[in-house]
């Protein structure tokens, strides 16, 4: 990927460890994400219904493109369990460039090896 400008990481929000990995899991196998970590558990403080509520949740860091913003939307939305989930795309500013190409080449199914990782790994 040449274009870093094309890059975003979705983050998104749910309520359970198991839906996240359900959710990062289908994100890659469908080729709309490259990868998904998953970071949690935290506390989420929301007004809901004109009430404050409070929730334990995990957070859902997607990487993919702009173009693939709204396949990954479409995912998350069939597999929820919220009736309006947190989705957002975060442009990237930077990025390793050879890690910048990798995501864009899992998203069109191209074989390169694994993104950069520590040496003794």
């Amino acid at each position: 990927m040449n274009d870093l400008s094309e890059l975003v990481e979705a983050r998104v929000s749910v309520p359970t460890m198991e839906s996240a990995r359900h959710i990062a899991e289908e994100l890659v196998a469908r080729k709309v994400a490259a990868c998904v970590q998953i970071l949690g558990p935290m506390t989420s403080i929301y007004s809901w219904s004109g009430q404050v509520h409070e929730s334990k949740e995990w957070l859902l860091l997607v990487k993919t493109t702009r173009a693939g913003f709204t396949p990954v939307c479409e995912v998350v939305q069939s597999l929820h369990a919220y009736e309006v989930p947190e989705i957002m795309a975060v442009p990237v500013v930077d990025a390793l460039e050879a890690y910048a190409g990798w995501v864009s080449d899992q998203l069109r199914g191209s074989q390169r090896p694994g993104p950069p990782s520590r040496l003794g790994q």
